[in-house]
């Protein structure tokens, strides 16, 4: 009767577990990635501060890592709407530091419980995009990722976009104008610290 008895629980343990991983690759089969805007960037730093950021699990190559990055700030605009935070967001942070140059970053939750976030390589001069993503999560970044670039390829139409760079390469140091507008990509080079700047810089 113990025997019975133990072989029936162990039945509904090895079920349980089985219902348990089923359920987990199936709310992964497309994961749900929503935009962090703006005004929401405290809550999320104040949700996740005790996250181990990592990029693992999210270097897997894919069609985007090969797209100008130029262009997929353009299908970000078109697919989530505006970044999370751009270049002017960082610098008026008493904490900034040159070395945080950046363009653009997005923060994503994903199934409203996994953060993420994706920032340029090097404003408008590479392709793809960086990544960083939670490591406890890292098992299912891969899916997370392929879900994302879908989403990204799936964009027919650009949307428009205005930006600025500044980079620190010791060739270039120099502001630059990023956009899509009427049909165009621009990445120009200013002759000066555009006016939203200034102050900021010094």
């Amino acid at each position: 009767m113990k025997f019975i008895k133990g072989l029936f629980i162990t039945a509904i343990i090895l079920f349980l577990g089985y219902v348990s991983v089923a359920n987990a690759q199936s709310i992964f089969d497309k994961p749900v990635i929503e935009n962090v805007e703006k005004e929401d960037r405290e809550s999320f730093q104040e949700r996740f501060e005790s996250v181990k950021w990592t990029g693992a699990g999210l270097n897997n190559p894919t069609a985007i890592d090969y797209i100008p990055t130029i262009e997929l700030r353009s299908r970000l605009q078109q697919q989530f709407g505006n970044p999370t935070q751009k270049l002017k967001d960082l610098i008026e942070n008493e904490d900034f530091r040159p070395g945080m140059y950046i363009q653009f970053e997005y923060w994503f939750t994903v199934n409203d419980s996994i953060p993420m976030m994706v920032l340029d390589v090097d404003g408008p001069f590479s392709k793809g995009l960086t990544y960083v993503g939670a490591s406890r999560y890292i098992d299912l970044m891969p899916s997370v990722k392929r879900e994302f670039t879908a989403q990204l390829m799936q964009v027919k139409e650009m949307a428009e976009y205005e930006d600025y760079f500044y980079s620190p390469e010791n060739d270039r140091l120099s502001w630059y104008y990023v956009a899509y507008k009427n049909g165009e990509f621009f990445n120009e080079k200013l002759e000066e610290e555009p006016d939203e700047f200034r102050g900021l810089t010094n």
